[in-house]
């Protein structure tokens, strides 16, 4: 079994990174292979409605110059999939949003391709605008098919410079819960 996690902050390793680590290492202590993918430095655009993959169904995009086809493989080999940003103007970041056209419309084209694979949303913030970035994430998730897994808690650190989602004990506790419920349902769909 497999978890991939994307980190769309601009700030590789930062605060986003952090959190999704947490989850990532109780995946890892039960024995679940998991890659955090880092999105910062690396071009991803949005879609850009071509429609071309519905017609070519090969499960790729069609703009063919940014990370996005490394993206939905990643999805697409994995057994779960991770969707980490900080809170940008009271939403997800907009290289979170690109993935999320690009491989939702993929995967849309290719008979809903990500279907009841687990997904879970993870949002660094600051002050607020992170219900909304959460939602924007898990909206994904819903039009994909795909199930939702929960924690103690919305999955989201209180956070703004580098390294302080580490003192966010509430913020690190629901991570660590959110990656023992993922790992408990894998282990459930893996039967």
């Amino acid at each position: 079994m497999k978890v991939i996690a994307f980190n769309a902050s601009a700030r590789k390793d930062g605060n986003t990174a952090v959190l999704l680590k947490h989850a990532l290492k109780e995946l890892e202590k039960e024995g679940i292979e998991t890659e955090l993918f880092q999105l910062a430095g690396r071009k991803l655009q949005g879609c850009i409605a071509c429609r071309k993959c519905f017609s070519a169904k090969d499960k790729r995009c069609a703009v063919a110059d940014d990370a996005a086809n490394e993206c939905i493989a990643k999805m697409l080999e994995a057994d779960a999939v991770l969707l980490g940003s900080p809170t940008y103007f009271a939403d997800c970041t907009a290289s979170m949003k690109a993935l999320i056209e690009r491989a939702g419309m993929v995967a849309r084209a290719n008979g809903d391709m990500l279907r009841r694979k687990p997904g879970a949303a993870v949002v660094a913030v600051r002050r607020g605008g992170a219900i909304h970035a959460f939602d924007s994430m898990n909206h994904f998730f819903t039009i994909s098919q795909m199930i939702i897994v929960g924690s103690s808690y919305w999955n989201i650190g209180v956070c703004r410079e580098a390294g302080e989602a580490e003192k966010d004990e509430e913020g690190l506790a629901t991570m660590a819960t959110l990656g023992r419920n993922l790992a408990w349902l894998l282990k459930k769909l893996n039967k």
